[in-house]
């Protein structure tokens, strides 16, 4: 018996979500390391490595706008949605469509500034490692690309669901409308 395409999608984004964890934990636990490391020479030996500072700091980034990407895709960014919780019918799911399109027009600012910081620092380098700073800054253009694919999933799914779906104080989780 063979799967449905819906079922190979689900499992092949779950499989994309459990590596996406791995990598996010990674960087994390390579922040922790070099941070313990760095104390345990510091404190035992009286010495240190300079460059563990810095390359935490970029793990830092990294794992800051990564777990971003990681907060939009499960719904667990920040959201005000008391009024929205009030409403219901047509005139929830018009103000769910505004909110989304104020989102990714915010998303896209970011997007564009993110880029322009990027390409004003090709020719900066760290320090202490001698790492591109724009490699390290290109997290915040990604962050905003992989928000936008994301509002734009979830603004597809709210124009496909009839207003009638859209109930009072209930919330509509869009993890479970159709895509």
């Amino acid at each position: 018996m063979s799967e449905t395409p819906s079922a190979a999608r689900n499992k092949a984004n779950q499989a994309g979500a459990v590596a996406f964890q791995i990598f996010c934990a990674c960087i994390f636990l390579g922040m922790i390391g070099l941070v313990f490391l760095n104390a345990v020479l510091r404190y035992c030996f009286n010495s240190g490595y300079p460059p563990s500072e810095e390359w935490a700091r970029f793990l830092f980034i990294y794992i800051t706008f990564f777990g971003a990407i990681e907060a939009f895709y499960r719904k667990k960014h920040i959201a005000v949605e008391m009024v929205v919780d009030m409403l219901q019918g047509n005139c929830r799911k018009i103000v769910s469509i505004i909110a989304i399109l104020l989102s990714i027009s915010a998303l896209l600012v970011l997007l564009q500034g993110g880029v322009s910081y990027v390409l004003m620092t090709l020719d900066t380098y760290a320090i202490a490692t001698y790492v591109n700073m724009a490699i390290i800054n290109a997290t915040l253009p990604i962050m905003a690309a992989a928000a936008i694919v994301l509002q734009l999933r979830d603004l597809v799914a709210i124009l496909r669901t009839p207003a009638s779906e859209f109930k009072k104080t209930e919330g509509i989780d869009l993890s479970e409308l159709q895509h």
